[in-house]
């Protein structure tokens, strides 16, 4: 077998429908637009949302709330996930992203109090909440706050 037998899988592959080809194709004349209207021509058709000049949906409910320009996300991490960590380690933003933890980082990590820690890790994070910093501190770690 080489790269010139490859064939796709059967019925996987449609041929284009060819439009304005006669009148035995199906699809001849009017090209499957029917006859004049906005349609019908070219360029024609609306834009999403327009409802015929009635005011659209979206214009017709009130606007609800702001977004932050300053809101800050954090790339969250509970304390059960990080039992799989050895004791004595040292957990920071590159041991989190080789366990799979952390995908996106954002604007740091903060690391949440959910769950037992039961290993003294040394956790480096840009947050932490009460309770997490309480049990890491309690199971003789420490968390440093990058």
């Amino acid at each position: 077998m080489d790269l010139s037998n490859l064939k796709p899988a059967i019925g996987s592959t449609k041929n284009r429908k060819r439009i304005g080809r006669g009148a035995g194709s199906g699809t001849g004349k009017t090209s499957g637009k029917g006859h004049k209207g906005q349609n019908a021509r070219s360029g024609g058709g609306i834009k999403a949302g327009f409802e015929g000049g009635q005011m659209p949906l979206q214009r017709r409910l009130p606007k609800r709330g702001f977004t932050s320009l300053n809101k800050k996300v954090y790339a969250l991490v509970n304390l059960h996930d990080l039992e799989l960590f050895e004791a004595g380690s040292v957990v920071d933003m590159a041991a989190l992203g080789q366990a799979g933890l952390v995908k996106k980082v954002g604007d740091g990590i903060k690391i949440l109090g959910d769950g037992e820690l039961t290993k003294a890790l040394t956790v480096k994070a840009h947050k932490f909440s009460k309770s997490a910093q309480e049990r890491i501190e309690a199971a003789g770690g420490k968390a440093e706050v990058i």
